[in-house]
């Protein structure tokens, strides 16, 4: 990923620069990292090409941290992508109750003629597609809990270590 510098000195980022390059998005707090976690999901599900633009470009409206956004879309790489095709593909189906619901009317009425491969193509594109929404949201949804939860704990785990460093140097005993 470009540095901040770099994207300063950009000839295409030049028209926003101004907005893109604020300091607040770019610090880690708990508000800005919860939220970059959040887009970066989002936008690496909703997304095949493109992910960080989006993700960066999303952060711009949301005060979200623009380095975790873009961090966030690798969850979805080459790598994983058979994974999660599979994964949507079942989300979609289990979403849409293709068989119980249509009888397979809708696809019988598709296979009549040369229509067959166009409606085994919908029925796999339809339910992928509504399986990659769900996966996008639902992730957005679970990373924003996790990464607040996660944020909270550091910080309890610091502000307890730095009492009990202050309870020691109060008792008299040496700090650690």
């Amino acid at each position: 990923m470009m540095s901040r510098e770099e994207m300063a000195e950009n000839r295409w980022l030049a028209p926003i620069a101004h907005r893109f390059l604020s300091p607040e998005l770019w610090r880690f707090t708990r508000r800005s990292v919860p939220r970059g976690v959040a887009l970066g999901l989002f936008a690496g599900f909703i997304v095949p090409v493109g992910q960080i633009f989006l993700a960066a470009f999303l952060a711009l409206p949301l005060r979200a941290n623009v380095p975790v956004a873009a961090g966030a879309t690798f969850l979805t790489n080459p790598f994983t992508l058979p994974f999660f095709l599979v994964l949507a593909n079942r989300v979609g189906h289990w979403a849409l109750f293709f068989d119980r619901a249509t009888g397979g009317t809708v696809v019988e009425g598709l296979n009549d003629g040369g229509w067959s491969m166009f409606g085994w193509f919908m029925e796999a594109a339809g339910a992928t597609a509504l399986g990659y929404l769900i996966l996008s949201i639902l992730s957005a949804i679970i990373g924003y809990a996790v990464s607040a939860m996660v944020w909270r704990l550091v910080v309890a785990r610091r502000w307890a270590r730095r009492s009990a460093r202050r309870a020691r140097t109060v008792d008299g005993a040496p700090p650690a």
